[in-house]
C-alpha cells in the first residue's frame, strides 16, 4: 500500500495557519489587557443623548437638586432616569389652544421636540446610559448616599458638565479602595448633592468623617459576596 503523502502546499497553509493564530493571542492579550486596565474602563465615555440636556445649566446655574430629577437614590438600589412628567415640569408644549397647563420655558425650542412627542404619546425618551455597571455587580445606591458618600465621589462634578460623561473608573479595584478607606469620601448625609460642598472652615474634614463612620457605624465590607450575590 503506497503511503499518503500532503501536497506540498500544505507546509505554506501550516505557516501561515501558525502566523494567524500568533496574530490572534497577540490581538486577543492585548484587547483583553485594554479592556480590563482600570484606566481604561470607559472613562470619558459620552454618549450623544436624545436630548441635548445641560447639566450645567439646571445643577450648576440653576442650582437644581439633584432629587428633583433623580428622586430615588435615598430610597432605591438605583437611581432613577426621570420620568418625561418631570421636564413637563418646566417644559410644557402648548396646547391646541395655544395655552401651556405648566411652566412653558422655552417651549417652541426644537431641541425639546422629543420631550414634547414623549408627553404627547406616552412612550418614554430614549436616553443613553452612561454609568453601567455589569449586570454581576451589586450596587446600593440608597446605602451609598445614606452612609454620606456624595454623588461628586462617583460621577465627578456633574453640576459642570454640558454633556454627562463617566469620570471616574468604577473598577473593582477602585470601589474597593474606597472601601478600605472610606473616610475622604465621607460628608454629612444632608451634603450628599451638594457637589461643591467644603467642611466648615477650621474642620478637617476626614476627622469629621471619621467621627460620623463611628457614629452610623459605617463598616464597609471588601469581600466578595458583598457586590457578587
Amino acid at each position: 500500500m503506497d503511503r499518503f503523502l500532503f501536497p506540498r502546499w500544505v507546509n505554506r497553509l501550516l505557516l501561515l495557519l501558525g502566523a494567524v493564530a500568533a496574530g490572534g493571542a497577540v490581538y486577543a492579550g492585548a484587547i483583553g489587557g485594554l479592556i480590563t486596565d482600570p484606566e481604561t474602563l470607559n472613562v470619558g465615555y459620552q454618549p450623544t443623548q436624545p436630548v441635548p440636556f445641560s447639566h450645567a445649566i439646571h445643577a450648576g446655574q440653576l442650582k437644581m437638586d439633584c432629587r428633583y430629577c433623580h428622586n430615588t437614590v435615598f430610597d432605591a438600589a438605583h437611581a432613577a432616569i426621570p420620568p418625561t412628567a418631570t421636564c413637563i415640569n418646566c417644559h410644557s408644549p402648548e396646547n391646541t389652544q395655544g395655552v401651556t397647563a405648566l411652566a412653558a420655558v422655552h417651549q417652541a425650542s426644537k431641541k425639546l421636540a422629543p420631550v414634547h412627542e414623549s408627553w404627547e404619546t406616552g412612550r418614554s425618551v430614549a436616553w443613553e446610559r452612561v454609568h453601567n455597571l455589569p449586570d454581576f455587580v451589586y450596587f446600593n445606591h440608597s446605602a451609598h448616599v445614606h452612609a454620606g458618600v456624595s454623588c461628586v465621589s462617583c460621577h465627578g462634578r456633574i453640576d459642570q458638565m454640558e454633556v454627562v460623561y463617566q469620570a471616574k473608573q468604577l473598577s473593582m479595584a477602585w470601589c474597593i479602595a474606597c472601601h478600605r478607606n472610606p473616610a475622604p469620601h465621607i460628608r454629612p448625609s444632608e451634603f450628599v448633592t451638594k457637589l461643591d460642598w467644603e467642611p466648615p472652615k477650621g474642620v478637617d474634614q476626614v476627622a469629621m468623617a471619621k467621627e460620623l463612620i463611628e457614629e452610623k457605624n459605617i463598616n464597609p465590607q471588601v469581600h466578595c459576596a458583598v457586590c457578587h450575590r
